[in-house]
């Protein structure tokens, strides 16, 4: 489980697509397209939020929806891929 405040690695750039209808992240050789929940997240990781905050601030929004295990399992690919580090 990250321990640190996350953010979007330096060489990705998270936006909204329209062309797309979603979130992409973009980095020199192309882009990735997110889902609507990895956009949720990755919204989230911008340095201020560690884990917690996060899961919090999703189930704020999602009331009645345990996403902890989720949020928890597409952190680590994404930490793992490196789209994510800890500041």
């Amino acid at each position: 489980m990250p321990s640190g405040k996350l953010r979007v690695a330096s060489h990705y750039r998270l936006q909204w697509e329209e062309v797309q209808n979603a979130f992409v992240l973009l980095y020199p050789e192309g882009m990735i397209k997110l889902n609507e929940a990895a956009g949720h997240i990755l919204q989230r990781c911008d340095g201020t939020r560690d884990f917690e905050g996060i899961v919090t601030e999703l189930e704020t929004q999602f009331p009645g929806a345990d996403l902890r295990h989720d949020v928890l399992e597409f952190l680590e690919g994404a930490r793992e891929r490196g789209w994510i580090e800890e500041v």
